[in-house]
């Protein structure tokens, strides 16, 4: 096994990578600039594509294949290339002091998004309808952080950095979650804490741990199959991509701080392990 090193800008955090099927090219954001990054596998090159000047929280691919930012104080907008950004919501009043972090599409094309906690809210996370409506589906969530759902679409996955994983029903016809039961317990300190998530292929999901150095590889029922160990602490992030999802990109954090987290703290890997991903789910928001 290699962990390779794909692309180095000292992110501070390095966030939601993301493969975008149309182009056959990688996605990943820092989140506190709002800087959007791309990498192109068939050509190696990568560069900044979007400097939003505000924290880009995560974002999911709309089905035409712009890309839907979660952004600070609840801002939703629609990004393409060459293109302004358009806001489908300008501001959510109850996170004008805060902002989105990790989001997903789920199958029927709507998109679950978490905030971030501060002051006296202890972080939501809602669900984004596909006619632009908002609820909220978990009140007390946390740091909201890596999602998923299994193949069978039966079942979402929801991380509370704070707290640990929790798998619940899902109803794909309501989007509605039910029934909360651990399936990671966030545990000691020193083994990291939960941060990003990704699903492959076997119903199995694979854990960025911050502060952990480490990238883990679960069952569905969350017993630890196996931890891929990184030079830097933050690993935040990972995501399939790759024309047959069988390249796992790995997204870190700290490199606004290499002088504690090392000299590749920040930076975007990739790994080969011959294990199969899944394409993400599109956004379906109308505009």
């Amino acid at each position: 096994m290699i962990i390779e090193p794909i692309a180095d800008y000292a992110c501070e955090t390095g966030e939601g990578p993301l493969w975008h099927p149309d182009e056959g090219r990688l996605y990943w954001v820092d989140i506190p600039p709002g800087k959007l990054y791309r990498y192109d596998p068939a050509t190696g090159a990568h560069g900044l594509v979007l400097d939003a000047g505000e924290a880009i929280g995560g974002y999911t691919i709309q089905e035409d294949g712009a890309l839907l930012l979660f952004m600070a104080r609840g801002r939703i907008a629609l990004w393409r290339e060459g293109q302004p950004l358009e806001n489908l919501v300008d501001e959510i009043p109850a996170e004008r002091e805060g902002r989105f972090n990790d989001v997903i599409a789920d199958p029927a094309g709507r998109v679950f998004c978490g905030t971030m906690p501060r002051g006296a809210s202890n972080g939501v996370l809602y669900r984004l309808d596909t006619d632009g409506s908002l609820t909220i589906v978990i009140e007390d969530a946390g740091t909201s952080n890596g999602m998923g759902f299994t193949q069978d679409l039966k079942t979402f996955y929801h991380t509370n950095t704070r707290r640990g994983i929790t798998r619940y029903d899902y109803d794909i016809e309501s989007g509605q979650i039910s029934n909360p039961e651990f399936a990671v317990r966030e545990g000691a300190a020193s083994n990291g804490r939960p941060d990003g998530m990704t699903m492959d292929a076997a119903n199995c999901f694979w854990s960025a741990r911050w502060d952990g150095y480490a990238l883990v590889h679960h069952m569905p029922n969350g017993r630890e199959i196996q931890r891929l160990n990184f030079p830097v602490p933050k690993v935040s992030s990972a995501t399939f991509g790759g024309p047959d999802y069988t390249d796992l990109y790995v997204t870190t954090a700290g490199g606004n701080i290499r002088e504690t987290d090392g000299p590749q703290a920040g930076t975007l890997y990739r790994v080969r392990l011959g294990v199969k991903g899944k394409p993400p789910f599109r956004s379906h928001i109308k505009v």
